[in-house]
């Protein structure tokens, strides 16, 4: 199925799609500093945790080349700061620390003592990187998949797809290979508010691609699943921890609740890197909190009442892994109990990786 990439690097260039002017404007900006990178990430002009991780790692490139004039130990010392920077630009979501990580570990355990040598191989890396996500999205979709009666209805939450990731999607690449596969999905695209990654880019993103999907606000939800006109809600994950918790958009804990309570099977998608497994639960999570603005900028009030004003923006809650039916990955659908499943599952992964 064709997809819209959010990322692209032609030409020795990184550009991305701007998501903060979807879905009016289909535009893409070339990120050409590490400065620029750390803003749009900040704005969510680009987003999604996968998609972070890769315009991460093709940004340390960049800046690696920026620097290629340093001595070789200078070069590995300023190489560092940049990329503790930028590891901090958004605390919650995994893959931007993963894909950091990966990167500089070339950098500061590279034996190699040519500075462009060691530049030349951050450039393999971060296609790799890029090139890995594609992959795993194929293989998430196609074992989401099978999970699916041939016909059904799929609540969705925030934006999984191409937009978030570096293939077709997480939780959204599921509903793909179902498509694709002749099943008749229908989706529910909640709004996702308080930015509304479901109504501009998931509900965008399916009916570009011919997707039968209906717009709902946050709070219908759980009508639709009382009426039984749910069978399935899928959502993706910004890090998932040892036992299963999954931290992931802000109202992700809310509808599967809901799901749990009205006995539909809510499953989490997304690939390795999104795993954390030094952290144990949920609640050692660092959750950030974004600017009230973003809540505010709906409403026309006066800001000299603003002057005392409490708003509590979270951009991401926690998903007990005990609310979860499974996590699908691409090294197949895991599980309850989810602790077990994850240990045993990735612990042979891991090895086979070796």
């Amino acid at each position: 199925m064709d997809y819209i990439p959010s990322i692209k690097f032609e030409n020795d260039r990184l550009y991305i799609l701007d998501q903060s002017l979807l879905p009016s404007h289909l535009m893409y900006l070339e990120m050409t500093s590490l400065e620029q990178v750390y803003s749009a990430i900040k704005q969510l002009k680009v987003r999604g945790a996968p998609a972070i991780g890769i315009v991460a790692a093709y940004t340390l490139y960049i800046t690696a080349r920026e620097i290629r004039d340093l001595p070789a130990s200078d070069f590995r010392q300023e190489f560092k700061q940049r990329a503790d920077y930028l590891a901090e630009c958004r605390p919650t979501a995994v893959n931007l620390k993963w894909a950091v990580e990966r990167m500089t570990k070339i950098v500061i355990d590279s034996r190699i003592l040519i500075v462009q040598d060691i530049i030349e191989r951050l450039l393999n890396e971060s296609i790799t990187i890029h090139e890995e996500d594609r992959i795993a999205c194929q293989k998430i979709g196609l074992n989401g998949a099978t999970l699916l009666p041939d016909s059904c209805n799929i609540l969705t939450h925030c934006n999984t797809g191409s937009l978030a990731t570096g293939g077709w999607g997480t939780a959204l690449g599921i509903v793909y290979a179902a498509k694709k596969a002749g099943k008749n999905v229908h989706v529910y695209v909640d709004e996702t508010r308080p930015l509304g990654q479901g109504a501009r880019l998931t509900f965008w993103e399916l009916l570009k691609n011919g997707i039968d999907c209906t717009l709902i606000t946050d709070s219908t939800a759980g009508i639709l699943m009382h009426q039984h006109k749910i069978d399935y809600v899928l959502f993706g994950a910004d890090r998932i921890t040892r036992n299963g918790d999954v931290a992931n958009k802000i109202g992700s804990y809310s509808i599967a609740a809901l799901a749990h309570l009205n006995g539909i099977p809510c499953y989490a998608a997304a690939p390795l890197s999104t795993f954390d497994l030094n952290i144990i639960a949920g609640t050692d999570i660092e959750i950030e909190e974004r600017d009230a603005q973003e809540i505010l900028q709906f409403y026309n009030y006066d800001r000299s009442l603003l002057k005392n004003a409490k708003i509590f923006n979270p951009a991401f809650d926690i998903t007990p892994a005990s609310l979860l039916s499974g996590i699908v990955t691409e090294i197949g659908i895991l599980r309850q109990p989810l602790e077990i499943s994850i240990g045993k599952s990735l612990k042979h992964y891991l090895k086979e990786s070796e």
